[in-house]
């Protein structure tokens, strides 16, 4: 379900930053995989974008990427926020989901926010469903239950040979994550519309002798009056993204990063074929 913690859930168990995470709706924009070594099973964890009512064409590429995902697993997590409920979001993806003949885990995330009695009726009213085979009860964020539903996706594994090496924690190329990463910094740093009007793109990135990275990256908005906002006042706000996506690259990378970041205005980004390929989307969903 959309803003249901997935991405946290997927780092969590892959015990890294795979999938970029902020309070908004919609921050996944498209599939990325998480790859987890449990006991001798390698878990393949697919994280999609919520399932919502789309709108524009990105959303429905988004929402198109989503079930693209959920049909192609072996296995499906339905992720409900215990706090939210069983809201129509959840709900279209279980009509959904009976519709197509395809059975799911539940699992109720954030439970430490929600009173016992409440959280004992909701699963009651989500498993009269007849969709589930489990349930489980976590915190993503503070990682309570974790363990178990990894423990039951390991024993889930078909046996076969691994499909990524074992050191391998995501199919993410290092330049995405990086665009990734400052997406991620301008959606906890802007409020209200805007960053739903941003596109990141990394134009270069540049191995130095000594061991350290130099990355140029431009952020998009869709129109005059947003650059300025991203800029901020004298380029404060601006600078704030880039050292804070600059601190979490240095710590994923484990080296030192320079990083540049240009606001350039691109009306049709998100009209543009081009962009949809490069993240794995259908341009015509």
């Amino acid at each position: 379900a959309p803003n249901a913690g997935k991405s946290t859930l997927v780092n969590a168990m892959v015990g890294s930053k795979v999938s970029i995470v902020s309070p908004k709706v919609q921050t996944t924009r498209f599939r990325v995989l998480g790859i987890v070594m449990a006991g001798t099973a390698q878990v393949i964890l697919v994280d999609t974008p919520g399932i919502f009512q789309p709108r524009k064409r990105l959303e429905r590429a988004m929402v198109a990427a989503a079930w693209s995902g959920a049909s192609d697993a072996d296995h499906i997590c339905l992720l409900v926020d215990a706090h939210r409920g069983y809201d129509d979001d959840a709900r279209a993806i279980v009509a959904k989901l009976k519709e197509v003949g395809r059975k799911a885990i539940l699992v109720l995330n954030k439970v430490d926010l929600v009173k016992r009695e409440k959280l004992l009726g909701l699963t009651a009213e989500l498993d009269a469903e007849g969709l589930f085979t489990d349930v489980f009860m976590i915190s993503a964020l503070n990682g309570s239950g974790v363990a178990d539903l990894l423990a039951h996706l390991e024993k889930l594994v078909a046996p076969g040979h691994w499909m990524f090496p074992e050191d391998q924690i995501s199919d993410l190329p290092q330049r995405l994550l990086a665009a990734e990463i400052t997406r991620e910094k301008v959606f906890l740093a802007l409020y209200q519309e805007l960053p739903y009007s941003v596109h990141v793109e990394t134009e270069s990135w540049d191995e130095r002798d000594d061991g350290s990275a130099r990355i140029d990256q431009v952020i998009y908005v869709e129109r005059d009056s947003q650059k300025p906002i991203v800029l901020g006042k004298g380029g404060k706000q601006i600078k704030a993204i880039g050292a804070a996506a600059r601190t979490e690259l240095e710590e994923l990378l484990e080296r030192r990063v320079h990083l540049f970041i240009h606001v350039k205005v691109r009306d049709d980004w998100s009209e543009k074929r081009g962009h949809y390929s490069e993240i794995g989307l259908d341009f015509d969903a």
